[in-house]
């Protein structure tokens, strides 16, 4: 893992506040790609909540968005995914 991915890391999903939630957000997606409305509906959170998580990780690349509009769906970059072991044990936190 590169050093900026993992300084990114460190502070979107853990020296800031709302990480927990970015950490939950990014399983998520990573087991079942989702549009907002989904992902804010099977985590029992707010719609501009997700919406605010989701952007902030679109624009540090740790997520893609297929699509622009209502329904765009949204994955783990690349990035995150080709490294997710490693993520794991940086933030300990296992996969499912």
């Amino acid at each position: 893992m590169d050093r900026k991915l993992r300084n990114t890391l460190l502070w979107l999903l853990m020296g800031s506040k709302g990480g927990g939630t970015r950490m939950r957000i990014l399983k998520l997606i990573r087991n079942k790609p989702g549009n907002v409305h989904r992902i804010a509906k099977e985590l029992n959170l707010n719609y501009r909540t997700v919406k605010y998580h989701l952007e902030l990780m679109l624009e540090h690349d740790l997520v893609e968005r297929i699509g622009n509009d209502y329904g765009a769906i949204y994955v783990p970059s690349r990035e995150v995914e080709e490294n997710w072991d490693e993520i794991e044990k940086l933030i300990g936190v296992k996969g499912e």
